[in-house]
């Protein structure tokens, strides 16, 4: 059985040579700083933040983000956002991606809806992540609700399980997909509420609680917590996508 680390940092500024990493994953890890040199990259996959990545001396970073840019034309919007019609005109579109995103999946079995595709999150995992998303930086964050947290909501894999567990969410639950998509209904409607009720001034009011115990105390406004909220709306469909594909080829 391969070797698993986690949670360590004992391997920060190490030097590899001649050493094979072949078939490794690395998951939630800092990279900043790596230099890979004369090396084999084939059949490399590579997702996450990416910023100044440099392929045999070229700055990749612009034609990753121009190729990602044309394959999903709302992330131009996202960036573009100022005022509260454009907020509302993103959520409109948000909604109406995932609307023919999820007819899309419906196609497929039940049980393809849980499935993983190269140990990522389902599809029902990836909806649970969203309402966990909602509730953080939509319900607690903006509306200042002290526990909004539904117990489908999944965290991100490093928050701690038993901070999750405290706030009354259940890490472990195995949902029925109709479940989940109910869950997910609110989260969405609760998002479209304060959207429809928007001002320009409103985008600018300071939150001044956390997304969730363990987050930095740091200033968050209004319209800075719809950004997360839409972008991982964005960014999640956009790893649905992929996974879609690959489950419909089969």
């Amino acid at each position: 059985m391969a070797a698993r680390y986690e949670d360590t940092d004992a391997f920060r500024g190490a030097n590899f040579t001649d050493a094979d990493l072949s078939g490794a994953t690395f998951r939630s890890c800092d990279l900043r700083g790596i230099r890979i040199v004369d090396s084999w990259l084939v059949d490399v996959n590579l997702s996450g933040e990416v910023r100044n990545l440099i392929v045999n001396d070229v700055d990749v970073t612009p034609y990753v983000e121009a190729e990602l840019d044309r394959r999903h034309p709302e992330r131009v919007r996202l960036r573009a956002m100022r005022t509260a019609d454009d907020f509302r005109a993103m959520w409109r579109t948000i909604e109406q991606l995932w609307s023919e995103t999820i007819v899309r999946a419906e196609r497929l079995p039940e049980p393809a809806r849980h499935e993983r595709v190269d140990g990522e999150w389902s599809l029902a995992e990836t909806l649970r992540h969203l309402v966990f998303a909602t509730d953080a930086w939509a319900a607690r964050t903006i509306l200042d609700r002290p526990s909004p947290f539904h117990r489908l909501g999944l965290t991100h894999t490093s928050y701690p399980p038993s901070d999750a567990a405290a706030l009354g969410m259940d890490l472990e639950a195995r949902p029925s997909y109709a479940e989940v998509l109910e869950a997910r209904a609110g989260r969405v409607a609760l998002v479209r509420g304060i959207v429809e009720d928007l001002t320009d001034a409103e985008l600018e009011r300071p939150c001044t609680r956390p997304p969730a115990p363990g987050y930095p105390e740091e200033p968050r406004t209004v319209g800075a917590c719809l950004r997360v909220v839409m972008g991982e709306e964005c960014e999640h469909r956009r790893y649905v996508l992929r996974d879609l594909a690959v489950l419909e080829s089969r």
